[in-house]
């Protein structure tokens, strides 16, 4: 037997409450959903390799790995696809070596590879080793944070405080304030600008462009167009069986 609800004074202060709570909540717009939804998947399409396929060969059902010499983590001549990527957001241009590297040249000619330098720092504290963290952990203050530090980083006076308290007690994640705080400036500031600068406007015009094949709804399903033979794909000729001559003119049945 459903439970009745009682229209009482609690009842109609609940609703009230509720309703409250849910106007003042953020909404976004269904148009600026699909926008933004549509442009995300314009711009990540050539970098699926189900939709676009796996350029210029798949390395997992081949024999040929150019697909793993191109996309190593340190090459001389990177693809345009993995150039492209750097746009996406930064944290993908910092997950790259190459793309890493280049940002490091351009913060050289700003003046401000510091930030960097701190940042790589900061990373190689929290995945080093724990018998070395002290040491670490002054050799980054000593360069970075200290007063008349040779490579001083700028960061705010509360950040600094609460850096400063942590150093008494050095852990893994001391600094972990201060190079969220120089993360920052680096993605809302400089980022912006190497994105635009002609730096990277020239390494997206010398990048290597892979051969294209032609495009498929779901290209893995099609037998790729430059590509070795496998020993786990059998030729087409060893797929096809021979005709049966049972039956036939010439057959069995049809000799003495």
């Amino acid at each position: 037997m459903a439970r009745r609800v009682q229209m009482n004074t609690d009842f109609y202060k609940q609703e009230i409450e509720c309703c409250t709570k849910a106007l003042g909540r953020i909404r976004v717009k269904s148009s600026v959903c699909l926008e933004a939804y549509l442009k995300f998947s314009s711009q990540h399409r050539p970098h699926d390799p189900i939709m676009s396929g796996c350029l210029p060969s798949n390395p997992w059902i081949t024999d040929d790995d150019t697909y793993w010499a191109m996309n190593a983590p340190n090459v001389a001549a990177p693809t345009k696809l993995r150039v492209e990527r750097w746009g996406f957001s930064f944290r993908e241009l910092l997950a790259d070596p190459v793309g890493r590297a280049n940002f490091m040249d351009f913060l050289r000619k700003e003046f401000s590879a510091e930030n960097l330098s701190f940042w790589e720092a900061c990373e190689e504290l929290r995945h080093g080793g724990q018998a070395q963290i002290p040491t670490l952990v002054d050799s980054v203050y000593q360069q970075f944070l200290a007063p008349g530090a040779a490579r001083w980083v700028n960061i705010d006076s509360q950040t600094m405080e609460r850096t400063l308290e942590g150093l008494r007690q050095p852990h893994r994640y001391v600094l972990e304030d201060a190079q969220l705080h120089i993360y920052m400036l680096m993605k809302k500031d400089s980022y912006p600008r190497f994105l635009k600068s002609d730096m990277y406007k020239g390494l997206l015009a010398e990048a290597m462009i892979l051969p294209e094949t032609k495009r498929r709804v779901f290209p893995f399903m099609w037998k790729p167009r430059h590509s070795s033979l496998s020993p786990a794909l059998p030729p087409a000729s060893a797929s096809v069986e021979p005709v049966a001559a049972a039956g036939g003119p010439g057959g069995a049945e049809g000799e003495a």
